[in-house]
């Protein structure tokens, strides 16, 4: 499939597309610069899990144009340490995003989404359904991120877990 786009135009981060799916206002206060999870035991703990789950690879935290940090690659597969299975579908996406930013600069490779608590792995790969579906997420992320104030604080099952429970729920 031959995409038109202006890539640059639509460049995130992968933290932003992965919030883009648990939470609108999280997605905007972080693009602001309101980053509260250092304050987060369970950020604590899948930063703990990250730096000691495969430690025998080599290619861990791989920095690219200082927008995706990929966690593993190796050999055809790019691969991510994920704490929970609780988002998966923000990791999915998460990980077909940097899947598609590696194509943009002409390196194809397959995806794999490492659950070392469950003993789980998924393994992804992009198709042209979700290419397409990728550019539109791009251009929502975009939209939120241009509001001119956060979107309203909405009650989800999670978050009493989430960093910005307190920013956005105190009274």
């Amino acid at each position: 499939m031959n995409i038109e786009l202006n890539f640059d135009e639509l460049k995130t981060n992968g933290i932003k597309v992965n919030y883009y799916f648990i939470c609108k206002r999280k997605l905007w206060l972080f693009d602001r610069g309101i980053q509260l999870e250092g304050s987060s035991e369970k950020v604590s703990l899948g930063k703990l899990l990250h730096d000691t789950a495969y430690s025998r690879d080599t290619k861990k935290e791989v920095l690219i144009d200082n927008l995706i940090s990929i966690d593993i690659i190796s050999g055809g597969s790019v691969r991510e340490v994920k704490y929970s299975r609780k988002m998966e579908e923000a990791d999915r996406w998460q990980l077909y995003y940097y899947l598609f930013f590696l194509e943009q600069l002409g390196i194809r490779k397959k995806g794999v989404i490492n659950y070392p608590r469950q003993r789980k792995r998924e393994f992804i790969e992009l198709t042209d359904a979700i290419r397409s579906r990728l550019i539109e997420i791009l251009k929502e992320i975009k939209k939120v991120l241009s509001l001119p104030e956060p979107p309203p604080a909405k009650k989800l099952p999670y978050c009493t877990k989430c960093a910005y429970y307190t920013f956005c729920f105190s009274d």
